[in-house]
């Protein structure tokens, strides 16, 4: 009970925070669209489009160290949680190390043949490329403070980092509509500024408020401790790396065949797809420390549980948010957007989709971390994110359309990773395919499908307004509530919703009398 209202309150906290850098992060993307224009918005995407995914980067870095900080936590072993931030902080410098000198021998060859870049932009590009790798740089350093913070499930100082780190985002914004210089080179600069700011204001907190941040490495450097995390780091790493190179080629190659506009347009679908997937991540934010600490205290039944809760409320939350998106795409971004790029609408909703389909089993990849054997899963992954590059690659030279990039990456990283997963999950922490199914697959598909079914009604009997997605909206929020409490929820899921429905509304009456 006590965990379960802990994750409910974090939670919540991460909503609030979500619900403010949400409509920033989108206002944003309109002023940077409208000030570099599509076609330095594309190179943008395509040259730095790393640094679109930092935040990714920076996720599944920290959630290797978060692995081991989480599961010492649920030990309650603090001199152990001092040895793992010592370990950590030496291994994350080596990374940030390695990564720059990897970046810029990339370079070398992606300027010189691989990038299509108008010429006049070639400079620019090059000064964004060096912002990207300072960037990552000061990412990676984040990691062992990120998965302190994360580990002692903090939420309520890391939803006040994040929501500073958006302001300063809609700052760098203004800024580069109104500069006199190269818009797109002041863009790249600050972005790497605010890098560098997030990792001082998280090395600061941590070392003042958490005993085990002692960076003393003769003290406590534990060279067994360092190849047990370098083993799992490296293999997780390995994966994660793969993946994240697998999302970035996707863009040098639409690159490579159609040139810097259809990067917008893919940019737009990342974005747009990116702030849906908030909804679900938040959530997932608040129950991964869980999840790895009953593994740590032994509890195999109740991560497995929670494992399964994840995966189903993550599709559940990612779902609500996102079929009004899928039915009413072209309407959206016409509101949103002043110029739409052409193919953004098909592109939106194939990166909906794919992420639809990725929710399903999102969380049983923690179950997996926080047993430990990934050896073998890490293998197998990275082979399949970069698969789908040289599929990709051969449609397009075959004279394919540019959307069957997402109907490849949706066929293997979608479902085929999924199998994977699953099939891992059932080998090394023995979960139940059957409960699997029943839990998870089967409710999000009758949820899902009944939702859309409904939800696109109003498009076949009335013409493109707003209150047509009005309807929409509303109609898709009735039908997935009401089949969502007859069917996608258990007693004790529903008990515990309306426990943290009456807590919200306590508190907030209390706000009011005071």
């Amino acid at each position: 009970m006590q965990q379960a209202n802990r994750v409910i309150k974090n939670t919540g906290i991460l909503y609030a925070k979500m619900g403010v850098t949400m409509f920033i992060s989108l206002y944003i993307t309109r002023l940077i669209l409208g000030s570099l224009g599509v076609n330095d918005f594309g190179i943008f995407n395509v040259v730095g489009g790393a640094v679109s995914m930092l935040t990714f980067l920076n996720a599944a870095m920290a959630a290797a160290t978060q692995r081991f900080m989480s599961y010492a936590e649920g030990e309650g072993n603090k001199e152990k949680q001092k040895r793992i931030f010592n370990v950590s902080v030496i291994l994350h410098l080596a990374i940030a190390l390695i990564i720059v000198i990897v970046l810029e021998l990339a370079g070398l060859i992606l300027f010189h043949g691989v990038l299509n870049i108008p010429e006049n932009r070639v400079y620019a590009a090059q000064m964004i490329y060096q912002f990207m790798i300072v960037s990552t740089m000061f990412t990676i350093m984040t990691v062992p403070y990120d998965a302190v913070v994360s580990a002692h499930e903090n939420m309520l100082y890391y939803a006040i980092v994040g929501i500073l780190e958006s302001l300063l985002k809609l700052v760098v914004a203004l800024i580069v509509v109104y500069t006199l210089f190269d818009k797109l080179i002041v863009y790249g600069l600050l972005t790497a500024v605010i890098s560098l700011i997030v990792m001082l204001i998280m090395r600061i907190y941590c070392h003042r408020k958490y005993v085990e941040c002692v960076f003393a490495p003769r003290e406590f450097f534990d060279k067994k401790l360092l190849h047990e995390m370098t083993s799992f780091a490296g293999w997780s790493f390995m994966g994660n790396a793969t993946s994240m190179l697998g999302n970035y080629g996707l863009g040098i190659v639409l690159n490579n065949f159609f040139g810097a506009v259809l990067n917008a347009a893919q940019g737009i679908a990342g974005q747009l797809n990116g702030q849906l997937l908030v909804f679900s991540n938040t959530m997932m934010k608040a129950l991964n420390p869980a999840i790895v600490k009953s593994e740590g205290n032994g509890e195999r039944e109740n991560m497995l549980k929670m494992s399964l809760m994840g995966c189903k409320f993550s599709f559940f939350l990612f779902s609500f948010f996102a079929i009004p998106f899928l039915i009413e795409t072209p309407y959206i971004l016409n509101l949103w957007l002043k110029n739409v790029p052409d193919w953004a609408v098909l592109f939106c909703r194939f990166a909906i989709a794919r992420t639809l389909i990725e929710q399903l089993t999102v969380s049983l990849g923690i179950s997996i971390s926080a047993q430990g054997n990934i050896r073998r899963i890490s293998v197998i992954r990275s082979i399949l994110n970069l698969f789908p590059l040289a599929l990709i690659y051969l449609s397009f030279e075959l004279g394919s359309p540019p959307y069957m990039m997402y109907v490849i990456s949706i066929a293997i990283w979608g479902f085929l990773e999924g199998i994977v997963t699953i099939y891992f999950t059932m080998c090394n922490c023995n979960l139940n395919l059957n409960n699997y199914l029943h839990v998870v697959f089967y409710k999000s598909a009758i949820i899902f499908i009944l939702t859309f079914a409904f939800g696109s009604i109003p498009i076949l009997i009335m013409s493109n307004s707003f209150w047509r997605l009005a309807l929409v909206v509303f109609v898709t929020t009735t039908v997935f509530i009401t089949t969502l409490f007859i069917n996608g929820l258990t007693k004790e899921e529903k008990y515990y919703i309306l426990i943290a429905f009456k807590t919200i509304k306590v508190k907030a009456l209390e706000n009011i009398n005071i």
